[in-house]
């Protein structure tokens, strides 16, 4: 006869599984919906939507447009990313948490905002730039409306990401390496060349691979600067496709979607090929940073960290408030001319202001506390599989995060565009499907904080309460939770920072009375209402500062590298 005890972990270990399986099929179901559309009716030759897709001269030229701007964005994500990550880390020099900070925003910021205030900054209408005198002649090109132009911003957005990959690495290198080359009589330039950069030449490498998978799928930044020039990149493409045509195109928009999703992963093995081979087995004591003095030059290299901090975040978030307080784009800023009309009319008279945000903040909410609720018996069950079962799970649960927004977007479209079976429910055109795709997306990023958490627990604290009779519930609630709520919370606040302005995602799958904060500010500057869009972008901005400020507070209380910008 089976005891309660035995019983009742039986029952525990069921749901936990239930839940892994039912969290696996939500990761795994649009990309198999995906594959499906694109290859299907291949037997067809030339008239099957891959071929067609494939024929095309526009495929062929956005896919050429895509790895242009976001191999150049990537080269210049590696050299702003690399100084940060070198000098910060292995320098003495001032202030590092304010530098790494204000370093870190702009990949927090969401990519419409990004580029609309470098579109605010530059431009013969900047009221910036009208307001000092220093504004170009009236019909003069928009320089930011180029290849060049986005592959900028491009760059500037995934510089963190080079950041925090070669930080990673930086922290890693043992500080008796670089004693013994000191003591040797090497000199600093002899440390650096013969050490420092062939040991870290795997973050640097895992560095440029995220910008540029960051790069090809981004959507924000290649709509607000190419679709204006006629400058299509492969998810701008996809977009514009799909407001031109509607539902009936989805097996091309399938077959494009394809594509980004192949070059990206394309792009993951490519990183783990040249890490392999790249990675160094040390020994020694690591995981503080080093102390290069920098001596007389602290100060010229102090000044020339500000002047790029000045120049990639201060600036275009200046251009971005003038904007926002002037009564018309073009019209310089002065005593008589500041207003607060643009804030009164989004936050008073607009009602799709209030709708974004309330669609947003239900969306971003609503998806960090189910994931948050979620993540803990999910790593619980996860830690407890067998190393092969886990690794390959976390892949699968990492796939929606690892491919560009636009084709999970794409995939969840065809997946949810009919009504789902037995229930006859339809969720396609509703925020319920933009609730799912976020799901799906964010999922990884609210469990690593807490499987991060739950590796440094000491077993023996759950293994004395199941011996003094606690069941498996009672110990992971009384026990496990209490000690992992930080890193849960940081992971849940992670999901709300990134889902309240994401866009690439949501661009696809709004429908009229659905639009997200994202969204509402694309649509505002593409209707030519760019000072209201400025208005809600600086709210936006205030409100991503303040939760990073949140999360560094938050930061002691977890474990080493939850909070990216921290430690």
């Amino acid at each position: 006869m089976m005891t309660p005890g035995l019983t009742q972990g039986s029952q525990h270990r069921w749901l936990l599984t239930l839940l892994t399986l039912i969290v696996v099929l939500l990761s795994l179901a649009p990309s198999l919906r995906l594959l499906a559309e694109a290859l299907s009716d291949l037997t067809q030759g030339s008239d099957a939507p891959l071929w067609r897709v494939m024929q095309s001269a526009g495929t062929w030229r956005a896919l050429w447009h895509s790895l242009y701007t976001s191999g150049l964005g990537m080269l210049i994500a590696l050299t702003l990313g690399s100084l940060f990550a070198f000098v910060i880390t292995l320098t003495d020099i001032r202030g590092k948490a304010w530098l790494v900070f204000c370093f870190m925003l702009p990949m927090m910021i969401p990519p419409q905002v990004t580029a609309l205030s470098w579109l605010q900054l530059f431009g013969p209408a900047s009221p910036l730039l009208k307001s000092i005198g220093m504004a170009p002649p009236l019909g003069s090109s928009q320089p930011l409306y180029s290849a060049e132009g986005i592959a900028l911003l491009l760059g500037i957005q995934s510089a963190p990401l080079v950041f925090l990959a070669l930080r990673t690495s930086l922290l890693s290198l043992p500080r008796e390496l670089v004693e013994a080359a000191r003591i040797s009589g090497a000199r600093q330039s002899q440390v650096w060349g013969h050490i420092v950069l062939p040991v870290t030449r795997s973050g640097l490498i895992a560095g440029a691979a995220m910008a540029f998978i960051s790069s090809l799928g981004n959507f924000g930044i290649p709509a607000m600067l190419g679709i204006p020039a006629g400058y299509y990149v492969l998810p701008t493409l996809i977009y514009q496709r799909m407001a031109s045509f509607g539902t009936g195109v989805l097996a091309e928009m399938a077959a494009l979607s394809l594509l980004i999703g192949v070059l990206a992963l394309a792009g993951v093995a490519l990183q783990q090929h040249w890490m392999g081979r790249s990675r160094f087995g040390l020994t020694g004591h690591s995981g503080r940073a080093h102390d290069f003095s920098l001596g007389r030059y602290q100060a010229g290299v102090t000044a020339l960290l500000v002047l790029v901090l000045l120049v990639i975040l201060v600036a275009p978030l200046l251009a971005l408030v003038v904007s926002s307080l002037v009564p018309a784009m073009g019209v310089p800023l002065s005593a008589d001319t500041v207003t607060l009309g643009a804030y009164q009319e989004v936050i008073g008279r607009q009602g799709a202001t209030w709708r974004a945000v309330s669609n947003s903040l239900w969306l971003a909410g609503g998806a960090a506390l189910v994931l948050m609720l979620c993540s803990l018996p999910l790593a619980y069950r996860l830690q407890r599989l067998p190393p092969r079962l886990q690794n390959l799970t976390l892949s699968i649960i990492e796939l929606p995060y690892a491919l560009p927004g636009v084709v999970l977007a794409i995939a969840c479209i065809l997946l949810f565009v009919r009504p789902l079976p037995l229930i006859n429910v339809a969720l396609y055109g509703t925020l319920g499907l933009i609730f799912i795709a976020y799901l799906a997306r964010f999922l990884v990023v609210c469990l690593k904080p807490v499987t991060a958490s739950l590796a440094q627990l000491d077993p023996s604290l759950e293994e004395a309460a199941q011996l003094a009779g606690a069941g498996p519930w009672r110990r992971l609630s009384t026990i496990v939770l209490p000690l992992i709520a930080p890193a849960l919370f940081a992971g849940g606040l992670l999901v709300f920072l990134l889902a309240v302005n994401e866009l690439t995602v949501s661009a696809l799958l709004w429908s009229a009375g659905n639009e997200t904060l994202g969204v509402l500010i694309f649509n505002l500057d593409e209707g030519g209402e760019s000072v209201l869009a400025s208005a809600v972008s600086v709210l936006v901005v205030l409100m991503v500062a303040s939760l990073m400020l949140s999360l560094s507070l938050l930061s002691p209380r977890l474990p080493k590298g939850v909070v990216p910008w921290q430690g």
